[in-house]
């Protein structure tokens, strides 16, 4: 499973990216206005840290299938061919969809809520789906199981589309889907940094530093020794 960054804050993104095996960023409307900045001075921020080869996903917000295409060129030619214009999964978005998987824009099929909008976006040529796993979870329903669901629809169907799973409030959502085998997971740096944050492994490393320095002596690493 591929694990990305879902947020527009540069200095977290630096910090989660140079730390993380993580293929790139995911961007929403929403993320852009908590920068307070432009959105293209803030996703050329976003493309100038990750480079020219990680996925950076950027949502297209107009209402029609033209509309979504003319973004959709802009985006691209802005931000370069590693970029994933984010379509809402809705009947202009399929329509545009269809239109850009004929130009060779890759598509992220978003505000995904049920396996049938999946299903249609993958097979007007999405190369990623997109479901709110939280939010899902919030209307009643079963996030997780809906992204597997969603990825068995794609794996049964023979479809080349992929499950980026989002809208994470803990990091046992990502296990469940990671354990499951889907494409991708879109995870905020709050969570990522929770993956491993842990007493026990705190106290274990901690541990071994003093077990260490009473053969040595304080603060001793085995470079010097």
């Amino acid at each position: 499973m591929k694990l990305l960054i879902d947020d527009a804050d540069i200095a977290a993104i630096e910090e989660i990216y140079g730390t993380y095996p993580i293929e790139g960023v995911t961007t929403n409307p929403s993320i852009l206005k908590k920068s307070g900045r432009p959105p293209f001075e803030v996703l050329r921020d976003i493309r100038s840290l990750i480079g020219p080869a990680a996925q950076l996903h950027v949502q297209a917000v107009a209402s029609t299938a033209e509309g979504i295409l003319e973004e959709a060129h802009r985006i691209t030619q802005e931000l370069g061919p590693a970029t994933f214009v984010k379509v809402p999964a809705v009947p202009q978005g399929f329509k545009a969809m269809k239109r850009l998987r004929q130009e060779g824009i890759a598509v992220t099929a978003t505000a995904v809520y049920t396996p049938m909008q999946a299903y249609l976006a993958g097979q007007c040529g999405a190369a990623y789906c997109a479901p709110y796993v939280n939010r899902i979870d919030n209307m009643g329903y079963d996030g997780v199981q809906v992204a597997k669901d969603i990825h068995d629809i794609f794996t049964k169907n023979n479809m080349a589309c992929q499950v980026l799973a989002a809208s994470f409030k803990n990091s046992q959502q990502v296990l469940e889907l990671c354990r499951y085998g889907v494409g991708a997971a879109t995870v905020s740096p709050d969570v990522i940094r929770g993956f491993v944050q842990n007493p026990a492994i705190d106290a274990a490393v901690a541990a071994f530093a003093a077990d260490f320095e009473t053969l040595t002596a304080p603060g001793a690493t085995m470079a010097q020794y």
